[in-house]
């Protein structure tokens, strides 16, 4: 159905629309227009996402100057599919009942575990160990090897974005996970890092709260996003815990020992370290007596140096100095 909310034509999805939900638009409609901050709560089940997406696509589609883009944020991976699912419902509203207004793009953006298709890689379940082999065979320096020897391997999906994804962008439209692992596995480019390069210019952008919350993720991926943003929490009350466990570390009994074990070994290979040095020291320092001597008896001097030894308070110097 359309509706006018404020003066807005709003293009809903649906064929009946809550009282809740008109009302909810509008004073989404007022944050807007106010151009500030806007915390709103509506029960479960009255369509809150639905409502959110009609109301902020006709606005940025009717003031594109104002809103340049979408980004929402959920929690998990399923909360996030949902909102992806409502927003392609809305825009096949649009091509069906509006087919003349501007294409727009929108995906989701998650970690590698969820979006790797490499077939060896993608089979890990843990994160840690996808981002470790992912990183294994796209490296600066792992390239560099395969560039020498052919038989040093690296990520197809990567080699292929990175010719022609960075020159090219992704077609209009609205990507799921599936989505996106399909046209990556289509082009033979790596879904993760196509999504990462797309959620610059895409208009609307579905990812998780760490993404802008987390100052080392955000850092990494969200710097480029316009400032001409509307930015959406969904399930807002979880922020706390989520900005809680950005900013924690989690430290248990394995952590504390295999940190002892790095400690210790570092402490190991920086003495062998220093005892090297320090006989090296010793060495020249005996090759250069050898060397006065030397000079010494060719000129037919009486004077016979000693064969000094390197000074204690010289080695403890050079100790301190090593050190610091």
């Amino acid at each position: 159905m359309k509706l006018s909310v404020d003066g807005l034509l709003v293009y809903f999805p649906y064929e009946y629309i809550y009282p809740e939900q008109y009302a909810y638009m509008i004073d989404l409609k007022k944050t807007l227009d106010a151009k500030g901050h806007c915390l709103l709560e509506m029960p479960s089940g009255t369509g809150k996402t639905a409502t959110l997406l009609s109301l902020t696509v006709a606005y940025m589609l009717e003031y594109p100057d104002s809103i340049r883009k979408i980004i929402y944020c959920s929690r998990t991976v399923p909360e996030i599919e949902k909102v992806i699912a409502e927003l392609k419902n809305l825009m096949n509203y649009y091509e069906i009942h509006a087919p003349t207004h501007a294409p727009l793009t929108g995906l989701v953006l998650s970690s590698r575990k969820n979006m790797c298709v490499h077939p060896d890689v993608s089979k890990e379940r843990e994160g840690k160990s996808v981002d470790g082999k992912c990183y294994g065979l796209t490296a600066s320096y792992v390239r560099d090897k395969h560039e020498l020897d052919a038989e040093v391997p690296v990520c197809q999906y990567y080699e292929g974005f990175s010719i022609e994804g960075k020159e090219m962008k992704i077609p209009d439209g609205i990507y799921s996970l599936d989505d996106m692992k399909e046209f990556g596995r289509t082009r033979n480019w790596c879904p993760y890092f196509t999504a990462r390069y797309a959620i610059v210019y895409a208009q609307i952008v579905v990812y998780s709260y760490h993404y802008l919350l987390d100052p080392k993720i955000a850092e990494v991926v969200s710097k480029e996003m316009n400032k001409e943003s509307v930015i959406i929490f969904d399930e807002a009350h979880n922020i706390d815990n989520v900005c809680i466990d950005s900013m924690s570390v989690k430290i248990n009994k394995r952590v504390i020992e295999r940190s002892t074990a790095a400690l210790n070994e570092l402490q190991s290979t920086v003495k062998s370290m220093r005892d090297a040095d320090i006989n090296k020291l010793n060495e020249e320092y005996q090759r250069m007596v050898q060397g006065l001597k030397e000079a010494r008896l060719r000129a037919d001097t009486d004077m016979v140096l000693a064969n000094p030894v390197l000074p204690k308070d010289i080695l403890k110097d050079y100790d301190r100095i090593y050190w610091l």
